[in-house]
């Protein structure tokens, strides 16, 4: 049975997705304090995380943000306000989804089986690349040995150039922006800004690319960020 942690501190709301999620097949744990949940979430073992914005103790971003750098399951925030800018916020300190409140109960429900399932083919995907390595035309990326290999030829790759190339190769065809790349792979607290995406980004397209102007493998979409092409 697949667990889920609500952390939610408006009682009726948390008991009444409880109620639907435990109809819907679901164990589920309400905590009612950002704080509380934060390390409840930490503790493990949960399939999802459907979290509030607006929390006593920490706020779901911070809570957001701290899960994400230690786990890898589906986070799905839920708040009362409207602005978009919250939504991207939320979502580019990796959350999964965002739903506003009032919502319907059985939607939420839907949407959690939805990313449980999406999350689970991923991993499974994830871990048959691990195994068998990352083949995109002439570039071999062997996740397990740290190894890149282009044309048969070893490439000497820096830990964030190869931890940044691996990232993008395994969520291909996906625009990620400068800010998501940056906390993904260097981390809130890292000293630094997206700039260092950028210089890291143009030292792979030397090493990878005949063409930089019209790479093969990393591409820019103008304003938005980067994707790792295939197909």
């Amino acid at each position: 049975m697949s667990k889920v942690l609500i952390v939610e501190d408006d009682e009726l709301i948390a008991e009444l997705e409880r109620d639907y999620l435990e109809a819907g097949g679901f164990e589920v744990e309400i905590v009612l304090d950002g704080t509380e949940g934060l390390n409840r979430a930490l503790a493990g073992g949960w399939d999802a995380l459907i979290l509030d914005v607006m929390l006593p103790g920490r706020n779901g971003f911070d809570v957001c943000r701290e899960v994400r750098k230690e786990l890898d399951l589906p986070v799905l925030m839920v708040t009362a306000k409207k602005e978009d800018v919250d939504k991207i916020r939320g979502l580019g300190l990796g959350a999964d989804d965002y739903l506003v409140k009032p919502f319907s109960p059985a939607e939420l429900v839907a949407r959690v089986k939805s990313h449980i399932q999406i999350h689970e083919r991923l991993l499974e995907h994830r871990e048959q690349q691990q195994d068998l390595g990352i083949q995109v035309k002439n570039l071999l990326i062997l996740p397990k040995a740290r190894r890149v290999y282009l044309n048969g030829d070893e490439m000497n790759l820096a830990n964030k150039e190869f931890e940044l190339l691996l990232f993008l190769a395994q969520n291909p065809n996906i625009v990620f922006s400068k800010d998501t790349l940056f906390d993904r792979i260097w981390g809130m607290d890292a000293v630094g800004n997206t700039a260092t995406v950028t210089v890291h980004v143009n030292r792979l397209r030397e090493k990878l690319e005949k063409d930089e102007v019209s790479p093969q493998y990393i591409e820019t979409v103008w304003g938005a960020g980067y994707r790792f092409k295939v197909g």
